[in-house]
């Protein structure tokens, strides 16, 4: 288990980061890796770093042994979105949807995942099913009355949207 001081720690090494230039926090992750090389959330930090740096296969290595070290709550969420999309940007996208579909098993409330798995959707030539699950998002979490009047039509729409996927991809 992570102690408080160490979440801390990399806390820190996060909200000073810039995005800018990534070298001197992927440095600082890389610095506690030594200490700690095999805690999670330490791994999935570096993985981070390396993500937003544009380096995606070696971010990819990280999040995966992040994920093997036992990665788990919110962190293990965070994870899942940008493992998942990570495996998109390297145009792996059955791996990403893979993730990205047991990141919403575990957090099926998680609106990331949601939009994400859409994007990877559309990224695989599933179009319909990924504005099918961003129709599904805006029905849920777009809370206007002009909205709210459509609302059964919306979701209405969403399915048979992923219906036409289903028999796409069967």
């Amino acid at each position: 288990m992570t102690s408080p001081d160490l979440l801390e720690r990399l806390r820190a090494i996060f909200d000073a980061r810039d995005r800018e230039r990534m070298q001197p926090t992927i440095d600082a992750f890389l610095a506690v890796l030594a200490d700690h090389p095999d805690d999670p959330h330490v791994l999935y930090e570096v993985g981070g770093s390396y993500d937003t740096a544009g380096e995606e296969e070696t971010a990819a290595g990280y999040y995966e042994r992040a994920l093997e070290a036992g990665l788990s709550g919110d962190a293990l969420r965070r994870c899942l979105v940008q493992y998942g999309s990570t495996l998109r940007n390297l145009e792996r996208y059955d791996e990403s949807l893979a993730v990205l579909e047991r990141g919403l098993e575990q957090f099926p409330w998680s609106d990331s995942l949601r939009v994400w798995h859409a994007l990877s959707l559309h990224a695989a030539g599933r179009s319909d099913a990924a504005v099918g699950e961003l129709m599904e998002l805006a029905a849920d979490r777009v809370l206007s009355d002009d909205l709210l009047r459509y609302e059964a039509a919306i979701r209405g729409n969403a399915e048979w949207l992923r219906e036409v996927d289903a028999a796409r991809t069967r």
